[in-house]
């Protein structure tokens, strides 16, 4: 790996680090404007542009490349975000998070020679619906999980993670999470577009 290649990776991983770290700690916080307190956390609106940071660095560094950003991201944000945010939250989203990133990229991989906007659009709107399904049902479902008989923070407590359910309407803020990261999926082309005819200069010396 080059210099240049070494500072752009640092520059992707610091960026998926911040932005998944900022997310754990925002998705705690309910968007309490426009009534809105029930359908939306400050997380939703800041969580996918990692699907932005995946599928940038997929074209950056190729499949292998993208998975190390997210492999070493994930350790990273899970490792602050027990600290800053709750283990729940850092369990949560490190699941919901590797699982749908690692399938944005796979998706990503298939379209890469589609038309330049298919790509990101795609994988993100597809990885981002699981990755909204994982986490929210883990992070906020209080009930006993259906065929096991124990709750999720009686298992955690088992594991001797100490971490107490915080109850807040996840069907609803499943909903309203997934419909902003399909808006900001679509508000994202823009800058994905930008970055990428910044990137293709140096990515057509590389080929």
């Amino acid at each position: 790996m080059t210099q240049i290649d070494r500072r752009d990776f640092l520059i992707a991983l610091t960026a998926m680090t911040l932005v998944v770290l900022s997310s754990n700690i925002l998705v705690q916080h309910p968007f309490q404007h426009l009534g809105l307190g029930d359908y939306l956390t400050w997380g939703a609106f800041s969580y996918p542009f990692s699907f932005l940071v995946t599928d940038l660095s997929n074209r950056r560094f190729g499949t292998q490349g993208a998975r190390r950003v997210v492999y070493v991201g994930f350790v990273l944000a899970v490792a602050l975000s027990v600290v800053l945010a709750t283990p729940r939250i850092a369990i949560a989203s490190g699941t919901a998070f590797l699982v749908a990133q690692l399938l944005d990229i796979s998706i990503f991989a298939r379209l890469r020679n589609k038309a330049w906007w298919m790509p990101p659009f795609i994988s993100s709107v597809i990885s981002s619906g699981l990755d909204t399904a994982i986490f929210f049902s883990f992070a906020f479902y209080c009930g006993t999980v259906p065929g096991f008989g124990f709750t999720i923070s009686e298992m955690l407590g088992r594991t001797g993670i100490v971490d107490a359910c915080v109850a807040l309407p996840w069907v609803n803020l499943a909903i309203a999470d997934y419909l902003v990261k399909l808006a900001l999926a679509a508000i994202s082309i823009a800058p994905y577009g930008a970055v990428l005819a910044l990137m293709r200069p140096r990515l057509q010396r590389a080929a």
